[in-house]
């Protein structure tokens, strides 16, 4: 490989490269404690997120593979690396004071919350199964540590516990099918495996296999049904920004990773796991929005909240075509605004992770904090899908690309989920407007977490006010990853 061809791709990855650095830099200060450490780390990961944002903006201009076409900078990866700068600064924003609370304001915090951005800025570039495999394990190593952060938590330890376990099973089943189309392709790169199977016996047992073990694989990093298990509990146990690190940069990643492989990529194996992914959707979609009903930590319901989101964003795949994916890259800019929002006042309302995170924290909100209160409303109003927030056009238009495509009934089922789902979000309104309670939330909102609302809510409002040009947005990038 000659010097222009290294450069080139070193070039390519640039982002990648900025936000590496910026870690192991975060690394070599946090082990100098000093006063105002933690400000300093965070100032300096925002820094570098933001020099990593200018470079992908550039880069995007010019479409191009590097290191021997395993590694893509197009529209595609551009759009999302941008959701995932967002939801990492965002979560940044609003981790210092939870950390100071804590009594865990640790240097490490921020380093590993960039190690894992690398890992999904790796994983929505890698147009190789391995390279995107090292992105997933980059970005799960450094959430373990992160879920576990809370050391003196029993909570936050089980968590961390629970999701090495079941990360690393489902890290096996994705290897394994990884394996098995290598075995039948002779190759790991998307493009020449494409050309492989085009030519090849779909109805063949051991291609059906391979392609139902790396599929349960990508479905159980969005926490689909029947590999949800472990969402509850780790969302529930973990560090409050971590859990909404995890419920939207996760996501996204993920997401990205399915779309390209399965949509764009490999559409090939679609007659293989098309109706299984309906019966999975159906259930994703029913298993959220029942379970959530019931739920007494907001943790615990966000998490069921989450899984039915993941069931909506599942209906974007079965839509196909431009308009479903550009539904799904719509819906995933819209759900990371509202959620990681919501989370920051979680985060505002914290009276200590050893008494939890209950619904009733949010009780007679409206009259000690009535602004506080207002954009907690916007918020779940939003994840409701009540118009006119971004909330309500994010699932509107994958029903109408679900319609467009044919699949009434499975926008009809969409739609009636969607109404039960709205019950346990409009609870918690009753609850901050209606309710009564002796002990009101005492909340000091700091000038970053203040940014983090700020940002978050002129997001849920823009993207409510303005949903056909953000759309038009998302279906430039689905044109540069088809291209």
């Amino acid at each position: 490989m000659d010097l222009t061809v290294i450069k080139s791709s070193v070039l390519a990855s640039g982002p990648e490269i900025i936000v590496i650095l910026g870690a192991c830099v975060a690394l070599m200060l946090s082990l100098v404690p000093r006063p105002g450490q933690g400000g300093l780390l965070a100032g300096l990961s925002l820094l570098m997120i933001a020099l990593a944002a200018m470079m992908s903006l550039s880069l995007g201009q010019y479409p191009q593979t590097a290191y021997a076409g395993m590694f893509v900078v197009d529209g595609f990866s551009t759009y999302f690396k941008m959701l995932l700068y967002l939801g990492t600064a965002l979560t940044i924003l609003m981790s210092g004071n939870y950390l100071t609370a804590e009594n865990v304001a640790k240097g490490e915090y921020y380093v590993l919350l960039l190690f894992a951005l690398s890992g999904a800025m790796i994983m929505v570039s890698g147009t190789d199964l391995l390279i995107i495999y090292i992105g997933i394990e980059l970005q799960a190593l450094s959430i373990y540590v992160l879920v576990g952060f809370l050391t003196t938590n029993t909570r936050s330890n089980e968590a961390a516990l629970k999701y090495v376990i079941l990360g690393a099973f489902s890290s096996g089943l994705l290897l394994f099918g990884l394996s098995l189309f290598y075995g039948l392709t002779g190759t790991t790169q998307l493009d020449v495996m494409s050309e492989v199977l085009d030519v090849a016996d779909t109805s063949s047992p051991l291609l059906a296999l391979a392609t139902m073990f790396l599929v349960a694989g990508l479905l159980f990093k969005v926490g689909a049904v029947p590999f949800h298990m472990w969402v509850p509990d780790i969302y529930e146990g973990a560090p409050s920004p971590v859990t909404g690190f995890m419920s939207t940069v996760g996501k996204v990643a993920a997401f990205a990773v399915i779309l390209r492989v399965l949509m764009l990529d490999l559409i090939v194996l679609d007659p293989i796991w098309r109706n299984s992914l309906i019966v999975v959707t159906v259930l994703t979609l029913a298993t959220g929005s029942l379970a959530a009903l019931v739920q007494t930590n907001i943790k615990r319901m966000l998490a069921y909240s989450s899984i039915a989101h993941a069931g909506f964003l599942m209906l974007g795949l079965l839509a196909g075509g431009s308009g479903g994916i550009a539904s799904v890259l719509l819906y995933l800019l819209v759900f990371t605004m509202m959620n990681l929002g919501l989370f920051a006042v979680i985060i505002l309302l914290n009276r200590g992770s050893d008494l939890g995170e209950p619904i009733e924290a949010f009780t007679g909100l409206a009259k000690s904090h009535p602004g506080l209160a207002l954009i907690t409303m916007i918020f779940l109003l939003s994840l409701a899908g009540i118009p006119p927030t971004g909330g309500f056009f994010a699932k509107f238009y994958v029903l109408v690309a679900l319609v467009e495509a044919n699949h009434v009934a499975l926008a009809v089922i969409a739609v009636l989920f969607s109404a039960v789902s709205a019950w346990f979000y409009l609870r918690i309104i009753m609850l901050m407007y209606m309710g009564e309670t002796d002990h009101p939330a005492r909340v000091q909102i700091t000038a970053s977490i203040g940014l983090a609302l700020i940002v978050a809510l002129i997001g849920t409002v823009l993207t409510g006010v303005l949903p056909a040009w953000f759309l038009s947005v998302a279906q430039a990038a689905t044109e540069g990853g088809l291209g």
